[in-house]
């Protein structure tokens, strides 16, 4: 069906002029308020989509966009005396709520897909201020996303603490250096150091008279001079003087390298230094801690999965990822884990991507968004927000054919992330798709005089 609207579908191709001019009362001739009706003022300050000042809708407000009173001048649609459209004159037809009257154009208020609206001629298209934007390819989606923050792996962390107490006199790396496993990082000076290394020379000696003591008494033993008995008792004394030995060896060895009272403290692991907690001649206390050492080659993804998405996610799902400093890069991996707790705060449970991160492009607290595909997953495509318009239960996109027509097509909007909506069904990457003026078209087409066909506007 073919409808050709002349004097009021004007405005469809018109009013597109003034969507991107801000709506206030600084738009108003003489920069005072021309609209005294409280009740009005009161009705836009609980609609967020009506100018404040004057309560009609904002995109059309032809206070602040004066512009558009020709527009509405030209259909025969306007109230000379308050200065607005007629139909929606907040003081005259209050009843409108400031907006122009719509009618869904089908049962479930969605115009048809496919629906057409056509200028009369070129010129009028381009005086009518569309403008469009490319729709851009965008990930699979499977329709389960969540925020996603990248943390260290945790087995590849180190914290160096004091192993006794003691004196800091020795700092050999700073934050951010790179080291090397087993590298000095800092020595300091401990008097139960010392201590533990005098004991260590006293068991030795206590160890070498015993053995020999064990060589005495076999020399005996073997010339009949003395009994068994007797090298039995030197054996078991030298065994007990090795175990005392073996065990003060393994306390030195866990406060680390050194002589007398310093001990050298080295780097666990190869990585880099990401924090120091004490300074020169600082004194320590056991356990106190004094570096932090990550090996950031690979990292982790901590994914908040909110709680009504759980039962399509499993661990071995794969996951895209996409951070906010890193908007050119997407990242991808397996969900690892998926932790059996619910967040009583948040009411999400933390998932866990390992991502290689070799080039060290990932740094912790990154935040992004995660994508966990499973099954039913989508093509999508991106399109700025303003592109989207919401026609009852659905969503319409404009798309451009021509200069002078355009095409409405229904859409599932599948996430939303900042100035952009990733949409299904309906657009393809590279599609001109409306963006200043699509509200106005989509007011042409809720029109009932359009139904399922086109329309023509002149």
């Amino acid at each position: 069906m073919t409808r050709i609207l002349r004097g009021p579908a004007l405005v469809a191709g018109l009013l597109g002029v003034g969507l991107s001019v801000g709506c206030g009362g600084d738009g108003a001739p003489g920069g005072t308020t021309l609209l005294g009706d409280a009740a009005s003022t009161r009705s836009a300050a609980a609609d967020p989509e009506l100018c404040v000042d004057h309560g009609v809708l904002a995109t059309v407000c032809t206070r602040c966009n004066p512009r558009l009173a020709a527009v509405f001048q030209a259909k025969g649609d306007w109230c000379a005396e308050h200065g607005f459209p007629e139909s929606f004159c907040p003081i005259c037809s209050p009843e409108a709520g400031g907006r122009p009257q719509q009618t869904p154009a089908g049962a479930d208020g969605a115009p048809a897909d496919g629906t057409v609206v056509r200028f009369r001629t070129r010129a009028v298209a381009e005086q009518a201020g569309l403008e469009t934007e490319a729709a851009e390819a965008a990930d699979w989606v499977s329709g389960t996303e969540a925020v996603a923050r990248i943390t260290w792996d945790a087995t590849r962390v180190a914290t160096v603490s004091a192993p006794s107490p003691g004196l800091l006199v020795a700092i050999e790396v700073e934050v951010g250096d790179r080291v090397a496993a087993g590298q000095p990082l800092a020595a300091l000076r401990s008097a139960h150091s010392a201590g533990d290394r005098s004991r260590l020379i006293a068991l030795q000696q206590v160890r070498e008279v015993a053995a020999a003591e064990v060589a005495r008494k076999r020399l005996l033993v073997e010339g009949g001079l003395a009994s068994q008995r007797g090298l039995l008792a030197a054996e078991q004394d030298l065994a007990t003087a090795q175990a005392e030995v073996l065990a003060a060896q393994a306390e030195l060895d866990l406060v680390g390298g050194g002589d007398g009272d310093r001990v050298a403290l080295a780097s666990p692991l190869g990585g880099v230094v990401t924090a120091r907690h004490a300074g020169l001649g600082q004194a320590l206390d056991r356990g106190q801690p004094l570096f932090e050492i990550v090996d950031p080659s690979r990292m982790w993804a901590v994914i908040d999965v909110p709680e009504a998405a759980l039962a399509g996610v499993g661990s071995g799902d794969p996951v895209s990822l996409r951070f906010d400093g890193l908007p050119d890069r997407r990242f991808e991996g397996t969900l690892a884990t998926l932790s059996p707790l619910v967040d009583p705060q948040t009411r999400t449970a933390q998932a866990r991507v390992e991502l290689d991160n070799t080039d060290g492009m990932l740094r912790a607290n990154l935040y992004g968004t995660a994508t966990i595909h499973g099954e039913g997953a989508q093509a999508a495509v991106v399109v700025p927000a303003a592109a989207v318009q919401r026609a009852g239960e659905l969503w319409l996109v404009f798309l451009q054919q021509e200069v002078d027509t355009y095409v409405a097509r229904r859409v599932q909007v599948l996430a939303r992330q900042g100035g952009r909506v990733r949409v299904s069904g309906g657009v393809a990457p590279g599609d001109r798709v409306v963006t200043t003026g699509s509200f106005l078209l989509k007011t042409e087409t809720l029109k009932d005089s359009i139904g399922a066909g086109c329309c023509d506007v002149e």
